[in-house]
């Protein structure tokens, strides 16, 4: 099993940059795929990024690819979301996910298991 905690989410101007950090806890995290979503109030969850567990591979979401890059240290158990040109329709939570190695569909929320708190980033026009 592994314990996910989200931080790094603070008050940002639009075109501003901010990197969010998941820290995970147990000793399967090498082995996890690993996942960003976001949700904004009655809005469904929506999947931002993600590190796959067979190659380390990155996926994006449509809205996101080329201002958000996601990578790990698994040195540290840290996952990190470095999210450039933030827009005001991005004001949301940021969740992190882990989902054991096994295959499936990345982008999806069913694919994880665990999931953190969320932090909350709001961003200013």
């Amino acid at each position: 099993q592994v314990q996910l905690a989200e931080s790094g989410g603070e008050s940002v101007q639009s075109g501003g940059s901010l990197r969010l950090s998941c820290v995970g806890t147990g000793s399967t995290f090498r082995t996890f795929s690993m996942g960003w979503f976001r949700q904004a109030p009655g809005q469904e969850r929506e999947f931002v990024a993600a590190i796959y567990w067979g190659g380390d591979s990155t996926h994006y979401g449509d809205s996101v690819k080329g201002r958000y890059t996601v990578f790990r240290d698994v040195a540290k158990k840290t996952m990190y979301l470095l999210m450039n040109n933030l827009r005001s329709t991005e004001t949301t939570v940021y969740y992190c996910a882990a989902a054991p190695p096994e295959p499936g569909q990345v982008k999806t929320e069913a694919f994880y298991t665990n999931w953190g708190q969320g932090t909350q980033v709001p961003v200013s026009s």
